[in-house]
């Protein structure tokens, strides 16, 4: 593996992101913070409790979820289309550098961001309502396995764009509506009758429901569903990066 290539794309990301930190960490911070005011501390007073959770403390983890797959999307889509946009990308498609260490390059730094932010995030939350994490460690491994699965969907979105408006496409049309949807803010419990069981399709649901379990070991669906879920997305999302630099589609053209 040429690790010096690896270093130089993920060092240049990394970069980017500490030079634009308004838009990057700022932005969706105080963003999220503006969630926490209206509908932690405003509403939820005024809210019952769900599943003996307070509604302030329950909506943290779909929250956090929003911000990390929006973010998530938005870093690995830009990261390899800008090269695309710039033609830059000709010249790391000759040099001796494999189609497995541009995607870690890429990928590992959008992961790295949304991460980051998230954990950002989790500490911003803390100011505004009490929480406890159950399980730590299933927290910080669905947060990771999250950030890699959609800053890989990201990548193939930068891949197939050839506009700065099909970036925002599905992030706004697609992404953000199956999130608010998807229990961000709600248990889908509460949603009734045949909705409920139409919601289990949103895969969305398993992201944030797993994400929950691991804060308050309470959650919408089972757990080994949600990892399933995500796991197999992830494969989805590596099979397709794997025939976009096999076939060269939206690359060499």
């Amino acid at each position: 593996m040429n690790l010096y290539a690896v270093k130089a794309i993920y060092r240049f990301e990394m970069a980017r992101t500490f030079r634009t930190v308004v838009q990057s960490i700022a932005a969706p911070v105080l963003t999220t913070s503006l969630y926490f005011i209206v509908f932690g501390a405003a509403i939820g007073r005024r809210m019952q409790t769900i599943d003996g959770i307070s509604y302030g403390a329950f909506i943290v983890p779909g929250l956090i979820m929003l911000s990390i797959l929006t973010e998530s999307i938005s870093n690995g889509s830009f990261g390899i289309f800008m090269p695309k946009w710039s033609g830059t990308i000709y010249e790391m498609l000759s040099a001796p550098v494999s189609a497995f260490e541009v995607v870690i390059g890429y990928v590992g730094a959008a992961a790295s961001k949304s991460i980051m932010l998230g954990l950002i995030i989790a500490v911003t939350a803390r100011l505004f309502v009490p929480f406890e994490i159950v399980h730590p460690l299933w927290a910080i491994s669905f947060l990771i396995l999250t950030s890699i699965t959609f800053s890989l969907f990201g990548f193939i979105l930068g891949i197939w764009a050839d506009g700065f408006e099909k970036l925002q496409i599905v992030p706004l049309m697609v992404v953000t509506p199956l999130t608010f949807l998807g229990g961000s803010f709600y248990s889908i419990a509460m949603l009734p009758g045949v909705w409920s069981k139409i919601a289990l399709f949103n895969p969305v649901v398993y992201l944030v429901s797993g994400f929950r379990w691991s804060f308050y070991g309470v959650s919408d669906v089972g757990v080994g569903a949600s990892l399933a879920m995500t796991l197999l997305f992830m494969l989805a999302c590596l099979a397709g990066v794997w025939v976009i630099f096999r076939t060269g589609w939206r690359l060499k053209a």
